[in-house]
C-alpha cells in the first residue's frame, strides 16, 4: 500500500475516533452523566486528535541526496523539483513543510541574526514579526522553487558576529577568511506551508541539514528530532558509513531505549552501481554487500536499511517509467516507511485516547451503578411495605431522614478534609510551578555568564538539573500524600454509605524525570569531554545549549502541570460525583416515603415507577458499555481496515 493512501487512512480513522467521542458526549449529556469537567477531556481529547501530527525526519550529512529523496517520495506528482537539489549543500536551515489552514500558502524564514538573543525557535514561533514571510503560489511551479530555494541561502559575517551568534569558528564546518569573515547561513529555521494532500492530513516533513548545522543549533537535535515519530537517516551507497555519519547516528538517530522502532536507513545513490559493466547479479551483490556494512557498523538488522536510487525514482514517477521506478527500489522504502511512521503513531493516539476515555467510561458507569443501586434500596424499602400501617412507614421515613442526616454528618469531616487537600494541592503546584523552574533558570543564567571557566558552566548546569530533580522529588511526595488522603476518604465513604468507589489513581511523575535525564545526558555528551571543553569557549557553550535547555525544562514542567490539574481533577471526579448522587437518591427516597405516608395507595404506582427506572438505568449500561466496546474496536482497528469500517 502506497504511502500516501495509508496516511489517508489513518486520518480516517483518527476521524473515527472523534465522531465517537461526539457520540459518547452527546449520550453523557442526554442521560445526565456529563459536567463541565467530563465536557472538557473531551473537548481537548477532540482538539489533540484535530491538531494531530504525523512527523517524519530526514537526516543526513550533506550531499546524500536527502532533499532528492524528499521530492521523490513526496512531492513528484509536481513534475519536477520542488526542494533545491544539487551538488553540495542546498539545506542550510532546519525546515518543516507542513499544511496550516489558518495560514496562507506561504514560506516563513527566522533570520539567523535571532541566534545572538536568548529566544528559542519554539518562542519565536509565537512572535510572528520575528520572521520573513513570502507568499507562495501552489499553481505555479517556478514560484514555489524559487522562494523553497531560500533555505539555501547563505550570508557573510564577521567572525565576532558568527561566535555571538553561538557558532564555533574553526569548527562546524566554519573557516575564517583572512580578512576575519565567516559564511553563515542566512536563515536559522524555515517553515514551509502549502496544501499538498499528505500535509493535509497531518504529516510534517522535517529536513535537516547536515552536520554543521545539527551542531550549530541544538534544538533540532533536543527537541524536533526526539519528538518525530519516524527518522530516515540517509546513507550514499558509494561511501557507506563514514566518519562523521557514524557520529550523527550514534548521537542524534539512534533510539536510546536501545530499539529500532521508527528509525530507518536508506542507502542512497545505488545509481552509481549503473555503470553498464556490471550484471544485475553483480549490482545486487555489491548492494547487499553495502547493506551487510552498514548493518554492521550501526548495529542494525539488515531489514531496516533500504537501498535506493532518489534521482531515477524521482524521474521514473515524472516519466511513468513502471520498470524504472522498480529498478530504483523506492516503492520499498516508501512501504515500510508508511509501516514505520503510521503504527508509531498510532499507537500514541490510541493510548491517549484509551487513557482518557477509560476514565470517564468509569466515571460514567460508577454514577449509573450508584444510581441502580439506590433504586434497588428504595424497591426493597417500599416493599417491606405492603400492607404495613402507618407506623411502620413512619418509622421506615425516620430511618432513612437518620441517614441522611448521618450522611451530611460526614460531608462535614469531608468539607474538612477538603481544605487539606487544597493546601496539598497548592503545594504541588508549587513544586511544579513555572515561577520556581524561572527564578532557578534565571540564577543558573547569571551564574554561567558569570563563571570564570568552562568548568563553572558545566558545574552551574548540574546545579540546575539537581534542583529541577528536587522539584519533582517534591511533587512526588504531594501527590502521593493526596492519594492517600483519597484512599481513606474512600474508604470511610464505602463503608459508613456503601458508596462503589475504586482506589485512586496515582500520579507518577517518571515520565518528567526521565526527559531531565534525556536533557542532561545530552548536555553531558555534549560538554562531558575534556576536548569540547578545552575548544569551546563559554560563550559558546551558553549559546548553543543552556538557552534551549531551559525551553525544554519549562516546557517538561508545562506539560506536568496540565498532566497534574488534569489528575487532581479526575482523582475527585468518583467522590464528588457519587457525593452529589448519593444526596439526590436519599432526598428522592425521603420524598417517596413521605407520599406512601401521606397516601398509602401511592405505594404501588411508585413500586412501579421504580421497576420502570430500574430498567431503564439497566439499559443505560448496557449502552455504554456498547459506547465502550466501540471505542476499543475503533482504536484497535488497523489503519489498513478502516476504509472498510467506515
Amino acid at each position: 500500500m502506497s504511502l500516501v493512501k495509508e496516511v489517508a487512512e489513518y486520518a480516517e480513522w483518527r476521524d473515527r475516533l472523534s465522531r465517537l467521542l461526539n457520540q459518547l458526549e452527546d449520550w453523557l449529556s442526554d442521560h445526565e452523566l456529563s459536567d463541565a469537567q467530563v465536557e472538557a477531556r473531551l473537548q481537548r481529547m477532540r482538539e489533540r486528535l484535530r491538531d494531530d501530527r504525523l512527523v517524519v525526519a530526514f537526516l543526513a550529512e550533506f550531499s546524500r541526496g536527502k532533499s532528492e529523496l524528499i521530492n521523490a517520495v513526496f512531492f513528484s506528482g509536481y513534475g519536477a523539483r520542488v526542494l533545491p537539489s544539487s551538488a553540495g549543500r542546498t539545506t542550510m536551515c532546519p525546515t518543516e513543510l507542513q499544511w496550516n489552514a489558518d495560514m496562507p500558502p506561504c514560506i516563513d524564514l527566522l533570520p539567523i541574526e535571532s541566534r545572538a538573543g536568548r529566544e528559542s525557535v519554539a518562542d519565536l514561533k509565537l512572535d510572528a514579526s520575528q520572521w520573513h514571510r513570502t507568499t507562495l503560489d501552489p499553481e505555479s511551479l517556478s514560484s514555489m522553487q524559487e522562494a523553497v530555494s531560500k533555505v539555501g541561502e547563505q550570508i557573510w559575517v564577521s567572525t565576532q558576529q558568527a561566535e555571538q551568534m553561538g557558532f564555533a569558528i574553526g569548527q562546524d564546518g566554519l573557516q575564517a577568511t583572512a580578512d576575519n569573515q565567516v559564511e553563515v547561513p542566512r536563515w536559522r529555521h524555515a517553515i514551509i506551508n502549502f496544501p499538498h494532500p499528505l500535509l493535509e492530513k497531518g504529516l510534517v516533513i522535517l529536513d535537516t541539514p547536515g552536520l554543521n548545522a545539527i551542531g550549530a543549533e541544538p534544538e533540532l537535535t533536543l527537541s524536533l528530532l526526539p519528538s518525530a515519530h519516524a527518522v530516515l537517516f540517509i546513507l550514499a551507497a558509494d561511501t557507506g558509513v563514514t566518519q562523521s555519519d557514524l557520529s550523527v547516528w550514534r548521537d542524534h538517530v539512534r533510539s536510546s531505549q536501545g530499539t529500532h522502532s521508527g528509525r530507518l536507513v536508506a542507502l542512497n545513490k545505488i545509481d552509481g552501481l549503473w555503470d553498464g559493466l556490471r550484471s544485475e547479479q553483480e549490482i545486487d551483490a555489491e548492494v547487499q554487500k553495502q547493506i551487510t556494512s552498514c548493518a554492521r557498523t550501526l548495529d542494525l538488522p539488515e531489514s531496516c536499511i533500504y537501498p535506493v536510487s532518489a534521482q531515477k525514482g524521482l524521474a521514473a514517477k515524472i516519466n511513468n517509467d513502471v520498470a524504472l521506478l522498480q529498478r530504483s527500489r523506492l516503492p520499498a522504502l516508501e512501504h515500510a516507511l508508511a509501516h514505520e511512521l503510521i503504527p508509531t503513531k498510532r499507537a500514541i493516539v490510541k493510548d491517549t485516547v484509551m487513557s482518557e476515555c477509560s476514565d470517564v467510561l468509569q466515571h460514567a458507569r460508577a454514577q449509573l451503578e450508584a444510581r441502580l443501586g439506590n433504586l434497588r434500596e428504595q424497591r426493597y424499602e417500599l416493599d417491606l411495605l405492603r400492607g404495613k400501617n402507618q407506623n411502620v412507614v413512619q418509622y421506615i421515613m425516620g430511618k432513612v431522614q437518620q441517614e441522611k442526616e448521618e450522611f451530611e454528618s460526614s460531608l462535614k469531616r469531608y468539607y474538612a478534609t477538603r481544605s487539606v487537600f487544597s493546601n496539598l494541592t497548592n503545594k504541588l503546584y508549587a513544586d511544579l510551578g513555572m515561577t520556581r523552574l524561572r527564578e532557578q533558570i534565571a540564577v543558573t543564567r547569571d551564574a554561567m555568564y558569570g563563571a570564570n571557566f568552562s568548568l563553572g558552566l558545566k558545574d552551574a548546569m548540574g546545579h540546575l538539573f539537581e534542583e529541577v530533580r528536587g522539584n519533582l522529588r517534591s511533587a512526588t511526595s504531594d501527590a502521593n500524600e493526596i492519594t492517600t488522603m483519597l484512599e481513606v476518604m474512600h474508604k470511610r465513604f464505602q463503608v459508613e454509605h456503601r458508596m462503589q468507589l475504586g482506589s485512586p489513581l496515582p500520579f507518577s511523575l517518571t515520565r518528567y524525570n526521565n526527559e531531565v535525564d534525556r536533557l542532561e545526558k545530552a548536555f553531558r555528551a555534549q560538554f562531558g569531554t575534556v576536548k569540547s571543553m578545552l575548544t569551546l569557549g563559554k560563550t559558546t557553550l551558553t549559546q548553543k545549549f543552556f538557552e534551549t535547555i531551559a525551553v525544554q525544562l519549562r516546557r517538561t514542567f508545562e506539560v506536568a502541570n496540565r498532566d497534574a490539574e488534569q489528575w487532581l481533577r479526575s482523582v475527585m471526579a468518583p467522590l464528588e460525583s457519587q457525593i452529589r448522587e448519593h444526596q439526590m437518591q436519599l432526598r428522592r427516597r425521603l420524598e417517596s416515603m413521605k407520599r406512601v405516608h401521606a397516601a398509602a395507595s401511592s405505594l404501588d404506582e411508585r413500586l412501579h415507577d421504580l421497576q420502570q427506572v430500574d430498567q431503564h438505568t439497566t439499559q443505560q449500561l448496557e449502552e455504554l458499555k456498547g459506547l465502550q466496546q466501540q471505542i476499543v474496536e475503533t482504536t484497535d482497528t488497523d489503519t489498513t481496515d478502516v476504509a472498510q469500517a467506515a
